[in-house]
């Protein structure tokens, strides 16, 4: 009697590893910045809390610890939240015109926005202290129209260092509000204004609630820049006002107290990193509301 064979089961092939292309494409990008960002920064965070004999916290014992220091940390937000306000009150309208321009007049001002990206910060705060001198042009300007009869001292003062500032962040402000402000759909205006709302109205209730991404987006840039700003102040004012990016490059170049330096970094993180959490968390309700 003959057998009839049963079919025998091949063993499931191995199952192959699907690898994302996207991620083979991000892997030289993710593996440079890990590289020449992540690493560094782990090795001055690890020097935070490294002293002579050890494990030590005193590095931010004394920066916490001492008045001058803490002074130093509330005198770098203060600037930071001037700057940011000022930019915002000049950069909104600005933005709010680049949106709403045409032709060969939104070429002209984006080349006022652009340009001075392009020159670096030193140049620009030289200049900034060209034309704040005794015999620059704004004291020429003030003398010659009879507003002043002797020449005013800008140099060296918090004004000039907030005008400076000002004048280096302002198109980061500018671009992510005229990004936003671009895609608005203007029906929501026009609906406003055929409903009979008055234009005031219209950019309190409408308008600027639209536009509240761009405005967060760009005062966290500023803030953040602002408070680790280190070439515009030390060339303004130098150390007649301390910032905490100041403080951290004399601890390092002066003093070669890299505990201390280290330590203020790492602050500046934590306050950089509050920030980007911040504006995350008030960009995701301002979404949930408009949903």
């Amino acid at each position: 009697m003959s057998t009839i064979p049963y079919p025998v089961e091949s063993a499931p092939p191995g199952r192959r590893i699907e690898i994302d292309p996207r991620f083979v494409m991000a892997l030289p990008g993710l593996l440079f910045m890990g590289l020449v960002f992540a690493f560094p920064l782990a090795l001055l965070m690890s020097k935070s809390v490294v002293g002579p004999d050890g494990f030590s916290l005193a590095g931010y014992g004394r920066i916490l610890g001492d008045a001058y220091y803490r002074g130093v940390i509330w005198d770098s937000l203060t600037l930071a939240f001037r700057v940011t306000l000022i930019t915002l009150l000049l950069g909104y309208p600005a933005a709010y015109a680049l949106s709403r321009a045409k032709g060969m007049f939104q070429v002209i001002l984006f080349a006022l926005v652009f340009l001075p990206l392009t020159v670096s910060i030193i140049v620009k705060t030289f200049g900034l202290t060209i034309m704040f001198r005794r015999e620059g042009i704004l004291n020429w300007f003030l003398m010659n129209t009879g507003l002043t009869d002797a020449p005013m001292r800008f140099v060296f003062t918090e004004m000039s260092l907030v005008i400076g500032m000002v004048n280096v962040f302002l198109p980061f402000l500018i671009l992510p509000l005229y990004s936003v402000m671009r895609m608005l759909d203007a029906r929501y205006l026009d609906a406003a204004a055929t409903l009979g709302t008055s234009p005031l109205n219209t950019f309190r209730r409408v308008f600027l609630p639209l536009t509240m991404p761009g405005v967060i987006a760009g005062s966290s840039i500023v803030f953040a820049l602002s408070v680790a700003a280190y070439v515009t102040p030390g060339l303004l004012i130098g150390e007649r006002y301390m910032t905490m990016s100041m403080v951290m490059a004399k601890a390092f170049l002066n003093f070669r107290d890299y505990q201390l330096g280290s330590a203020m970094a790492c602050i500046m993180l934590v306050i950089a990193l509050a920030i980007v959490f911040l504006s995350s968390f008030l960009t995701r309700n301002l979404e949930a509301k408009a949903r």
